[in-house]
C-alpha cells in the first residue's frame, strides 16, 4: 500500500511540476543530489523522528525513485495522441535522470550495508547473495544508462550505438523486479502480509507494463525501431530522445 500511495503522489507531482522541471532540470538534479547527501548524513544528525522516517521512506525503501521510473515507463506505452503523454513526454528525460540519481544513492547505501555480510565470515542465505549480485548488475546498468541519458553525452555518441546502449533499460527494469521480489520473498514466506501485498503490487505494475510494451510493439501503436527512438530513452525509458 505504501508504494501505491507513493506512486499516486509521484504522478500528481509530475503533472504539477512539469513546467518547472522542463525549464530548470538542473535545479531538480541538484535537489536529488542534495537528498542523497542528506540520506548519507542522516545518522550523524539529530533530527525529528518524522524527518528521519520520511527520508528513510524515500531513500531507504526506494519508493520514490521506483515510482518515478514507473511513470517514465508507462508514458512510453500511452498512445501518442493521449493528453497525458503529450504533457509529460518532454520531461521523461529529466525524470529518468532524477530517478537515476536517487536510485544510485539508495544502491550505494544498500551495497555498503550488505557487503560485510556477503564477504564476511558469516554464512549468508542464497536469497541475500542472489539479491546482492542482482544489485551489483543493476548498479552497473544504472551508471551506463544514466550517464548516456545526458544530452552532452548523447551528442558525442554514434546514434546507433546510443540506441543499443539505451535498450539495456529493458534488462534494467526486469532486474529491478527480480531484486524487489528477492527482497520481499523471505518476509512474505514467513507470513508477512505487507511483503506479500508488495509482491502482488510490483508484479501487477511490472507485468502490466511488459504486456503493454509488447502490445505496442506488435500493433505499432507506439514507438517502433524504424520510426522513433526505442522505449528506453527519450521518447524513452531513460532520457530524452536523441534528435
Amino acid at each position: 500500500m505504501s508504494f501505491l500511495i507513493t506512486f499516486v503522489i509521484t504522478v500528481v507531482a509530475c503533472f504539477v511540476l512539469r513546467n518547472p522541471l522542463r525549464k530548470f532540470p538542473v535545479v531538480f538534479y541538484a535537489l536529488s543530489v542534495a537528498l542523497v547527501a542528506f540520506y548519507f548524513a542522516l545518522p550523524m544528525l539529530e533530527l525529528p523522528r518524522a524527518v528521519m522516517l520520511a527520508t528513510m521512506f524515500t531513500m531507504g525503501r526506494c519508493f520514490v525513485p521506483v515510482a518515478m521510473f514507473v511513470v517514465v515507463m508507462y508514458i512510453g506505452v500511452l498512445p501518442y495522441t493521449s493528453r497525458a503523454r503529450r504533457w509529460l513526454q518532454p520531461v521523461r528525460g529529466p525524470l529518468s535522470i532524477m530517478a537515476c540519481i536517487l536510485v544510485l544513492g539508495h544502491m550505494v547505501g544498500y551495497v555498503m550495508s550488505y557487503m560485510p555480510r556477503v564477504f564476511g565470515s558469516v554464512a549468508v542465505s542464497g536469497n541475500v547473495l542472489a539479491s546482492f549480485v542482482v544489485a551489483m548488475v543493476l548498479f552497473v546498468l544504472l551508471l551506463v544508462l544514466g550517464v548516456t541519458s545526458f544530452e552532452f553525452v548523447k551528442r558525442r555518441m554514434n546514434a546507433r550505438t546510443w540506441k543499443r546502449v539505451q535498450r539495456l533499460a529493458y534488462v534494467f527494469y526486469a532486474l529491478v523486479y527480480v531484486h524487489l521480489m528477492l527482497m520481499l520473498l523471505p518476509s512474505a514466506l514467513s507470513g508477512g502480509e505487507s511483503a506479500a501485498f508488495g509482491m502482488v503490487v510490483y508484479t501487477v505494475v511490472f507485468g502490466a507494463y511488459a504486456v503493454a510494451r509488447v502490445f505496442v510493439a506488435v500493433r505499432g501503436l507506439g514507438t517502433t525501431l524504424d520510426t522513433a527512438e526505442s522505449e528506453v530513452a527519450g521518447d524513452a525509458d531513460l532520457g530524452p530522445a536523441r534528435k
